[in-house]
């Protein structure tokens, strides 16, 4: 990996920032009616004084650009402002909900990698009817939407089968792990089915390879091939895909938050923007930004330092 390469990706995320940041706050600028009426929940009937308190203190008055670096170095100062409809500082709102989201990103990111790429390597390794059955279930489960998937699952196991709760995050680890067991595969089951074909194609196209019949015909151990001259091989654009999944499951958090009652960051978004409490929605659609462009911003300097052709690309 090149020092360009990282100069490259890491100027991209800090350009993509600030552009979602200028697109974030010019949409709420842009919203219909006068921005001091929708922070304050869209009263009907607001108190003058009041609004022009509001003006005063979120700089509304200001030029588009002093107000959004207003805005935008105060988020970066951990200060996204306070939220009139909760009546509550909007980072202690973030701060509140934050770990439920993580909490369910996170086991909906283990299982798209661990599920994802056994299914994908058993269906590559088997082939024959193994493969044609594994192929076709993946690419089924592709085409499901969280929402859809969310019904079925509380219809299955919460209903007619009540092994698993449906509401809520749980309180302690194992009441954790029990309460976000089903959003979490709501959440992941498209990208397991993704991650799956891609590790398949991988490790097929691995299987053909040349240094892999050479390995064979010097008698190297069969399983001693699979796992240094096919996986390890397989490995980088695997974890590629993989790392645009679990960002993928940032964007779409919100579905199962809704779904299952679990108060995380998605969850509060939806509210908040029923409610109109635009200062909420700004803050949390930036963070969601930042997490999404962070995770794929790895996602490409591992993948470079697992294949150094990916970087010498990325810098032609």
């Amino acid at each position: 990996m090149t020092a360009s390469f990282l100069a490259t990706r890491l100027t991209m995320l800090v350009v993509t920032v600030l552009v979602a940041s200028l697109g974030i706050y010019g949409a709420f600028m842009l919203a219909p009616g006068d921005p001091a009426t929708l922070l304050v929940g869209g009263a009907r009937k607001p108190d003058p004084a009041v609004l022009d308190r509001i003006r005063a203190e979120y700089h509304l008055d200001d030029p588009f650009f002093a107000g959004w670096w207003h805005w935008f170095s105060g988020c970066l100062h951990g200060d996204f402002g306070r939220s009139l409809v909760y009546r509550d500082s909007v980072g202690h709102l973030i701060g509140e909900r934050a770990g439920d989201t993580f909490a369910l990103v996170a086991y909906a990111a283990v299982l798209v990698l661990v599920l994802g790429t056994a299914i994908g390597t058993v269906a590559a390794l088997r082939g024959g009817r193994t493969e044609a059955l594994l192929t076709a279930a993946t690419s089924g489960v592709m085409a499901v939407p969280t929402f859809i998937m969310s019904v079925l699952l509380i219809w299955v196991f919460a209903v007619e089968l009540p092994w698993f709760p449906v509401y809520g995050s749980g309180t302690g680890f194992g009441g954790t792990l029990s309460h976000l067991t089903l959003p979490a595969v709501a959440l992941a089951v498209s990208w397991v089915g993704y991650v799956a074909q891609v590790t398949r194609t991988s490790v097929r196209t691995e299987l053909r390879g040349e240094h892999v019949e050479t390995a064979r015909s010097r008698g190297v151990p069969e399983s001693v091939v699979i796992r240094r001259h096919v996986l390890r091989n397989a490995s980088g654009p695997i974890f590629a895909v993989s790392g645009v999944g679990i960002a993928g499951l940032i964007a779409t958090t919100a579905v199962a938050e809704q779904a299952f009652g679990i108060g995380g960051l998605g969850a509060l978004m939806i509210d908040a923007a029923l409610k109109q409490d635009l200062a909420v929605v700004q803050a949390v659609s930036l963070l969601f930004v930042v997490l999404f462009v962070a995770v794929n911003t790895v996602v490409d300097l591992v993948s470079a330092a697992l294949d150094p052709r990916t970087a010498q690309g990325g810098s032609r």
